[in-house]
């Protein structure tokens, strides 16, 4: 549908671009985003604002509300004087009866997932870094981590107990998408590396009366799936948060490639994005992925930009409030600068 956010020049706060935002319906009934939004240094905070719709319940803009978060906490500043709360997902969560936020912290030792909790999607109140106990040999807390996202309710864990599910993306290293276009694709280490993950907190409701939710580690962590088609051969992650739709559990998702205007000297890469299904019963199990990319950079907002080439799905909104409950809005990160908007409509039937 096109781009409902550009940054205002006007102020330093936006000068590096806005993008990748979150996003959630308020009680009020009105859907509010969280993006990114960037100095000409990168120093990222995540704003608030209200979107904006037409008479016939397009988006078409956005109000400006304020700041969520910005680089307070140690764990979101760098030494040099840089730091960053980046790249938001916002659920409601029902069985702790409120919103929580997984952002990235670009902390000292580089970006780790962290998570805020929030009553009203207006104030928001940190939980600190997300912690995990081992897989085998990985200590997932001494890991780069970002695209994180949760899942509304609880799932079943691969021990049969309902827990909070989180699909995340660890940077193992050798994996970025610069090391992986430089040097042959080892699927060994992809098994376990280049992956979406899947990992489990369990939530006790007799202890969740507080104010404050307070997390327990993450564990039975799972690889989800790995870059398996050309589109998305550098590298996969998750994007929007999970919904609940008759064909399972739903979630966009991006994949990168190599341009074939890449050269020896000026690597290029292009993002796309892919949608995937979940079995509503256990949602380790993928019911369907599709084969081509769903979204690709074609408009001059998503190939120009401070990173050409880019589209970057992290918010959904399912539009029941107008009767068209298989029409979900899909919120993104166009060329790392703009925020856009697409429809997906739900199809009657998965090939």
């Amino acid at each position: 549908m096109g781009t409902i956010m550009e940054p205002d020049m006007n102020n330093p706060m936006e000068a590096g671009g806005v993008l990748n935002p979150a996003a959630a319906r308020g009680k009020d009934g009105n859907l509010y985003l969280f993006p990114r939004i960037a100095t000409k240094d990168n120093y990222s905070r995540i704003g608030i604002v209200k979107v904006l719709f037409n008479d016939a319940g397009d988006p078409t803009g956005v109000e400006r509300l304020g700041i969520a978060l910005e680089p307070e906490a140690d764990y979101e500043k760098r030494p040099n004087g840089g730091g960053g709360c980046e790249d938001a997902r916002v659920t409601y969560i029902e069985p702790l009866e409120r919103y929580i936020m997984t952002y990235t912290a670009f902390s000292p030792d580089g970006p780790r997932i962290a998570m805020a909790q929030s009553k009203d999607l207006l104030t928001w109140e940190r939980l600190g870094l997300v912690t995990y106990n081992h897989y085998e040999n990985i200590e997932f807390n001494n890991i780069n981590n970002k695209d994180a996202c949760v899942f509304p309710m609880q799932i079943p864990s691969p021990h049969g107990h309902r827990a909070l599910g989180m699909l995340h993306r660890p940077l193992f290293p050798g994996t970025s998408p610069e090391e992986k276009a430089a040097h042959p694709w080892d699927k060994a280490m992809d098994r376990h590396h280049e992956s979406i993950w899947l990992s489990y907190c369990h939530i006790h409701p007799e202890k969740q009366e507080s104010e404050k939710w307070q997390p327990a580690k993450f564990t039975s962590h799972r690889p989800l799936a790995v870059p398996v088609f050309d589109w998305e051969k550098i590298k996969i992650g998750s994007g929007t948060p999970p919904v609940l739709t008759r064909f399972g559990w739903m979630f966009i998702y991006h994949g990168v490639h190599e341009s074939a205007q890449s050269t020896p000297t000026k690597q290029q890469l292009i993002y796309s994005a892919g949608v995937m299904f979940l079995s509503a019963d256990d949602p380790y199990d993928v019911v369907f992925r599709s084969f081509e990319p769903i979204l690709v950079p074609t408009l001059p907002e998503e190939k120009v930009g401070i990173i050409a080439d880019v589209v970057f799905p992290t918010g959904i909104d399912q539009r029941t409030d107008i009767g068209m409950p298989d029409r979900y809005d899909v919120y993104y990160g166009m060329a790392d600068n703009r925020i856009g908007v697409a429809r997906l409509d739900l199809p009657k039937n998965l090939e």
